[in-house]
């Protein structure tokens, strides 16, 4: 009988983007240049992964420790941000693609969590493929949230120490409803998953 390779494809891919500056820098560019090419990248990607029968694709944009990085490049990631959303949202939705943003929104310009909101609103009836973009993520970060939220549940009786699961805690994660991602690369080719998806991540394969 023919080898069934359908098993095996991942449905859930997650992407830690990394190596644009040290691409840059290596060509004796700014360290944006090579941020600059990697949005095209991502774009050749979101397009391949349905193709592939991938459901679903996460992209860790920015972390929770990116801050640390110079104003200049910050500046100008988050412009770039603001130049994806704005160029892409309509190509997005005609492909039937749902985005979600997942990250702490507190600290992001007003503008680009607007930005953010109204393309999840946008798209929030698409089924073809998920498009999932953490921004401002740390999966600490994300999992203390996770953990201030039932707390606040527990505190207001609304629910039991003793019914808290992992099945609560997810639903409680910025990843609610999403499947684990089944398989998590690192684009620079280091294998540091680097504070991403930390809950989720417990079954991947690097």
């Amino acid at each position: 009988m023919p080898k069934d390779d359908t098993a095996k494809q991942p449905e859930h891919v997650a992407i830690i983007m990394d190596g644009n500056g040290r691409w840059a820098r290596r060509r004796g560019l700014p360290r944006i240049a090579g941020h600059k090419r990697g949005v095209e990248t991502v774009r050749k990607i979101v397009d391949a992964c349905p193709e592939l029968g991938i459901k679903y694709l996460t992209l860790f944009a920015f972390s929770t420790e990116n801050w640390k990085r110079s104003s200049e490049e910050i500046d100008g990631l988050m412009q770039l941000f603001r130049l994806y959303m704005t160029r892409e949202a309509e190509k997005l939705k005609r492909e039937d693609v749902r985005v979600r943003f997942l990250g702490r929104r507190e600290g992001l310009a007003p503008d680009i969590v607007d930005m953010m909101e109204n393309l999840e609103a946008e798209t929030a009836d698409r089924t073809r493929f998920g498009l999932n973009v953490a921004l401002n993520h740390g999966g600490r970060d994300e999992i203390s949230r996770a953990m201030q939220r039932i707390a606040r549940k527990v505190s207001d009786g609304a629910l039991q120490p003793d019914a808290i699961t992992e099945e609560v805690i997810n639903a409680h994660l910025d990843s609610a409803g999403l499947p684990d991602p089944c398989l998590i690369v690192r684009t620079s080719g280091e294998f540091r998953i680097s504070n991403f998806l930390l809950w989720q991540a417990a079954c991947a394969e690097s």
